[in-house]
Formats: C-alpha cells, structure tokens, sequence
C-alpha cells in the first residue's frame, strides 16, 4: 500500500496523519498476529480498514470477521470504511473515527 496505495487510501491517511484527531497518532500497515492492520493507533487500541470491492462476498465476509477476530483477542479492535464512503464522505469517516477513538481500548 506504501508504494501504490488507492485513491480511499490516500484520502483516509490524509484524515488520520499529523495528529488530527486529538493527538492521535496512526501507522500505516502495522503488521499485528500475522496481519497486516492499513492503519493502526496503537495507543488507543483501533485499526482501520479501507475495504475495496473485494470484500463484498460472504466467503471474504468471513475472513474479515476472522481476522478482526483475531486483531481484538490482541487489544486492536477494527473498524472498516468502503472506499465509496472514504471518498465520497471524509467527513462523516473521520467523525466515525473520532468516537471509535473516544471508546476506551480493548482490555
């Protein structure tokens, strides 16, 4: 994603970076138990995932759920953005955002 990140990508780390959420500082592709997390605030315990049209079927549905699963058993609980909405609604992505950072972090 470094190297060729999507449109959505850019979008979104341009709403996370230079502590623009309180003071919150986010990575991109954090590698956590195997995975490797977009975007991660490791202080606050959240993921972020910037979902393409690959993951609209059930079987990728299912790995999904898995994986953030596995993320939350390690304290990051994920939340997932569709490109679409990334795109055509930052503001409403980084108000979500926003409260999911003020939820207290997985123990």
């Amino acid at each position: 994603m470094r190297k060729d990140p999507t449109d959505a990508e850019k979008k979104l780390w341009g709403l996370l970076r230079r502590d623009r959420l309180d003071g919150h500082r986010f990575r991109r592709q954090v590698p956590i138990a195997g995975y490797i997390v977009d975007f991660c605030c490791l202080s606050a315990g959240l993921g972020i995932e910037a979902d393409g049209g690959q993951h609209g079927d059930d079987r990728d549905k299912r790995y999904d759920q898995q994986r953030s699963e596995a993320l939350l058993a390690k304290g990051i609980r994920i939340i997932r953005f569709p490109d679409h909405d990334i795109l055509k609604y930052p503001d409403a992505v980084e108000e979500a955002i926003g409260r999911a950072l003020a939820d207290p972090p997985p123990p």
